[in-house]
């Protein structure tokens, strides 16, 4: 068993590709041995956690979760513990190993009860509801375990997944698009202290409501080996620090030119450039499409030139912050330039709002010209003619479909924000916290991407770098002092609160 953590990445199987896993183990091994090794790793894990726990309460679903329950509920009776079990099974419509699990547990003596026992808070309930078994909305004995378990008082352990998110999406059953909010029982507040995903990792587990509704998760993958080859997504690492070397110059950590700042928005252009240059690029301009400062005697490094006089064709772009309407007279020249691009904010309004500009970013594309988009789900919805909830309601999907379509990297911000490309498994960040929701640390995020395209002195490619620039931002944010308010301009000077 393995604790979860960002010090490297780990593969993302969707729920296919885990119940295909668990086919071919099943095929292989003898009846009911998933299930008995998924109920020892529960118990094991849930020792762990409450190694001082009196009462242990499962609530086992009817199907092979529920089993998992069980089969956890055995151990923990044979090692002391005093579990009790709430099942939610019929025995005449249980799966086989289910009921085999009920069998088990009953002949065993673990009590059994209709609802939750008295729990304190050294105590320990255990979410064995629905797993991967179900999109549906929760209703009838299963909305009411999910409800006891929100009031129980205990920490709650899942397993596989905290009841009713969806393994794929990270969102809770039932999602609606229509009011973009989920029932009145679940509302995203479910919360797990703890998950134990079983066999495989899914991406759902680290995305949407997922991140807040899972707490610290691991993993056990049953002994049934190493599933990599298998996987639909990948969990990115944290990054790591870099060292340059010694014979390197301003000029082998490429230029970074940022165009934006309407008159009014000059400070969103400007905390781009400045975390470019603070993630290390070797020059960094600036030009401003509407009135504003010529020189920044707080950053005398940034370069002010009017937006014509950059170098469009050697610098890496980083277009859109705070340039409002102004960005589209600008983007056909963007689009036309060989350097790589990075778009934001309101360049991606623009080419949501004017179909020829569109055109223009995806024959870039099909010159094989590197763009990379950074729209928050608004923005995505804009892009792709739907409404945020759908884009939210799917995340993976979204950005899959905005990458296929304008022939970019799209990097879709959020609670694990999406990292996704033409031909390439999509990533998820697993760094990043709430104290990035103020205004300002998107365009900071745009400025880090564009250092990262313009150093080539790695030879990494253009995913891989602006996958790291994700995973930076989100761990400068991560790094920040307890306490201290997190403003976009202290991030932009590389994670510096001070």
């Amino acid at each position: 068993m393995l604790r979860i953590d960002t010090a490297h990445a780990w593969p993302l199987h969707d729920v296919a590709a885990t119940r295909a896993i668990e086919a071919a183990a099943q095929a292989r091994l003898p009846p009911h041995t998933l299930m008995q090794r998924a109920g020892l790793a529960t118990a094991r894990l849930a020792m762990a956690l409450a190694p001082h726990a009196r009462t242990v309460w499962l609530a086992c679903g009817p199907g092979n979760n529920g089993g998992d329950g069980l089969e956890a509920a055995l151990h923990l009776q044979r090692w002391g513990k005093h579990p009790v079990v709430t099942w939610l099974g019929d025995p005449l419509k249980a799966p086989r190993d289910a009921l085999a699990a009920w069998h088990r547990a009953r002949a065993a003596g673990v009590p059994f009860a209709e609802n939750a026992p008295p729990l304190g808070p050294l105590d320990l309930a255990v979410d064995a509801l629905l797993g991967i078994g179900t999109a549906r909305p929760l209703t009838g004995r299963i909305a009411d375990g999910a409800a006891q378990f929100m009031a129980c008082g205990a920490p709650i352990l899942s397993v596989d997944l905290p009841s009713g998110l969806n393994g794929d999406t990270g969102q809770f059953a039932p999602y609606s698009v229509a009011t973009n909010s989920y029932s009145a029982l679940t509302s995203g507040h479910f919360r797990a202290q703890n998950t134990l995903s079983l066999l495989t990792l899914k991406p759902g587990l680290f995305t949407g409501d997922g991140r807040a509704a899972a707490g610290q998760i691991w993993f056990d993958d049953l002994d049934t080996g190493d599933h990599t080859p298998s996987a639909t997504a990948w969990l990115g690492a944290r990054p790591a620090a870099r060292v340059r070397g010694h014979g390197g110059h301003k000029g082998s950590f490429g230029e970074v030119a940022v165009i934006g700042g309407a008159t009014g928005m000059t400070g969103a252009a400007v905390l781009a450039a400045s975390a470019a240059l603070h993630a290390g690029a070797g020059r960094v301009y600036v030009g401003l499409l509407g009135d504003g400062p010529a020189f920044d005697a707080q950053q005398p490094e940034l370069m002010f030139r009017p937006p014509l006089a950059l170098p469009l064709d050697t610098a890496t772009l980083v277009c859109g912050c705070g340039a409002g309407n102004a960005a589209s007279a600008l983007l056909p020249k963007v689009f036309g330039a060989q350097a790589s691009v990075v778009l934001d904010a309101d360049a991606l309004n623009s080419i949501a709002a004017d179909p020829m500009l569109r055109h223009l970013l995806q024959a870039r594309g099909r010159r094989n010209r590197v763009t990379v988009l950074t729209p928050h789900p608004l923005e995505a919805a804009r892009l792709l003619g739907c409404a945020t909830a759908e884009v939210q309601g799917d995340r993976i999907a979204a950005a899959r479909r905005l990458a296929a379509d304008l022939h970019a990297i799209v990097v879709l911000k959020g609670s694990g924000s999406v990292i996704a490309a033409p031909g390439r498994l999509p990533q998820l960040n697993a760094t990043g916290n709430a104290r990035l929701a103020t205004a300002g640390t998107g365009d900071v995020l745009a400025g880090l991407i564009g250092a990262a395209l313009a150093d080539h002195t790695d030879g990494r490619d253009t995913f891989t770098r602006t996958a790291e620039a994700v995973a930076r931002h989100g761990q400068w944010a991560d790094d920040w002092p307890a306490g201290t308010p997190l403003v976009a301009g202290a991030l932009a000077r590389g994670g510096d609160a001070n």
